[in-house]
């Protein structure tokens, strides 16, 4: 069976991902989190990353990894534009060459960051399985490591990170994360395997191929066009659906028309610029009961112009009110004892008045005395038989 096959082959743990947290720590900052109110989740703020996305962990700690191996190949790899992105900084910052292969419909903001950091960007194809299959050529032609965006070891392990920086900050119910490849979500359950949180992951409709995988369908696919393009994957990474297959909780599925609203009210309300990946995992999570919710807002590197027209079309509904929650503690709550009630009686209540002391029971309480009466007893007419 292939997935004993994947297992025994690639083999990653929790321990892969303490060791990966050892080697980022020197060049990453640990991302901030963020409580958003009115949404009842905290936000993992991702798109506050180095390239403003988690992936540059993934793609440091692989290249971190080979050198310590002593492969120093030239890197070639596919992406949407946020892997690319990720692995040119990290190719930059160790001095390493880089090729990242792109669709042509990439957002300009993703190519233009992956060509600031000094990578070579080759765009081709319509989707990113188109360029994962231009690359995998060049690779096989060339000789160059093929770093795949989700489907490694190495991959893996550096996502994984994400799961050590919330465990620091809380303990959480329920973490939803994203999924495209699914390389965040097996690296962020396998940080949580052993603590006893839930992982959910959050695709979106018509671009769900890893929740047909784990439902068993491995028939052809072909994703639909969404504002989620950073998760708009063909094939599942066989690594990520082993490991999900064992660690992975549920799978929320998202309608486009909840992404968008949900990507307008992030900005509008908490006031967070995420791209339509990075705004799914908190879609998702107005499906999902805890107290204790994170939503790891993968990423923030949307186009200026998909961003307004968002902001001019969608009209988001209004927040519910807030119903204000009193906790009954201990320290607060009073004896019903203690407290006086003044219970209105009436006079045919009251126990008679010789009874009452002859029992010694509570006396009755008695009306203030009237002031004396003065009465006048000058009669106003004399009579007239009245003897002088």
């Amino acid at each position: 069976m292939i997935d004993t096959e994947v297992r025994r082959a690639y083999s990653v743990t929790a321990s892969d991902v303490l060791a990966a947290q050892a080697r980022l720590r020197r060049y990453l900052d640990v991302t901030p989190m963020h409580y958003a109110e009115r949404f009842g989740c905290w936000l993992k703020l991702e798109n506050l990353q180095r390239t403003g996305s988690y992936k540059v962990r993934g793609a440091l700690n692989a290249l971190l990894a080979a050198r310590e191996r002593g492969d120093d190949r030239m890197v070639i790899t596919a992406s949407a534009g946020n892997h690319a992105q990720g692995l040119a900084w990290a190719a930059y910052r160790l001095g390493v060459p880089a090729i990242t292969v792109m669709p042509r419909n990439a957002p300009d903001t993703k190519v233009a960051g992956v060509a600031h950091w000094g990578a070579t960007v080759r765009l081709h194809g319509d989707t990113y399985d188109e360029a994962k299959a231009f690359a995998a050529e060049l690779a096989a032609q060339n000789g160059f490591r093929l770093l795949s965006a989700f489907d490694d070891v190495d991959v893996i392990a550096g996502q994984g990170t994400v799961g050590l920086e919330i465990a620091s900050h809380l303990t959480p119910d329920v973490v939803i994360v994203p999924i495209g490849g699914g390389g965040l979500a097996s690296g962020v359950a396998l940080a949580f395997k052993s603590q006893g949180v839930r992982i959910v992951g959050a695709q979106v409709e018509g671009v769900d191929a890893m929740a047909r995988v784990l439902r068993g369908d491995d028939s052809p696919f072909d994703p639909v066009a969404t504002l989620a393009d950073g998760v708009r994957v063909k094939h599942a990474g066989h690594i990520t659906r082993a490991l999900l297959a064992d660690l992975l909780d549920d799978i929320v599925i998202v309608r486009e028309a909840e992404l968008r609203e949900t990507l307008v009210r992030l900005a509008l309300e908490e006031h967070v610029i995420a791209e339509g990946a990075g705004a799914l995992a908190l879609a998702a999570g107005r499906r999902v009961a805890g107290k204790r919710k994170v939503a790891v807002v993968s990423g923030g590197n949307v186009d200026a112009s998909v961003l307004a027209r968002l902001l001019s079309d969608v009209r988001p509904r209004p927040p519910r009110k807030p119903r204000r929650r009193v906790r009954d503690t201990d320290a607060t709550r009073v004896p019903a004892a203690v407290v006086p009630v003044a219970v209105p009686r009436r006079r045919n209540d009251l126990p008679p008045r010789t009874s009452t002391a002859a029992a010694g029971g509570e006396p009755r309480l008695r009306s203030p005395t009237p002031p004396p009466r003065t009465t006048d007893r000058t009669p106003r007419r004399i009579p007239e038989d009245v003897p002088a």
